[in-house]
């Protein structure tokens, strides 16, 4: 497993493993965020999304629709990407840090928590869900 730095990134595939990307975390920024790097595009989350969203998934004791959006989309009630857009979780909304690029909190992070033991998600080519482990 990688160390999830800038130079150990850890290196991912979308639910229905039809895109690859890379995530680290970078503890320095301000706030300090988790890095996602897509081809050529560079998202930013809270780094507390890690802990928060697996928590929040422990709480929902089931499966949870992913429900990925662009930021300009609405997100579909109950899902991870509505949850990481909700004024109600712990950073009071938006966990996306980058204005035009806050979304995709759905695709991107599931993937990570089961790559780090926190999550399982299913890999069907669409509506894939998760649930904590």
């Amino acid at each position: 497993m990688a160390d999830g730095t800038k130079d150990d990134p850890w290196l991912l595939k979308t639910a229905p493993g039809s895109s690859e990307y890379s995530m680290w975390r970078d503890e320095a920024g301000d706030p300090p965020a988790l890095v996602c790097q897509v081809g050529p595009t560079t998202l930013k989350y809270h780094l507390s999304a890690i802990d928060d969203l697996a928590a929040w998934l422990r709480e929902q004791g089931d499966w949870v629709p992913l429900g990925a959006a662009d930021e300009q989309k609405q997100a579909a009630a109950g899902t991870v990407e509505a949850w990481g857009r909700d004024e109600s979780n712990p950073v009071g909304g938006w966990y996306g840090l980058r204005k035009g690029y806050r979304g995709r909190f759905g695709m991107y992070l599931p993937p990570l928590l089961e790559a780090l033991g926190l999550a399982e998600l299913t890999h069907d080519a669409r509506n894939n869900r998760v649930r904590a482990l």
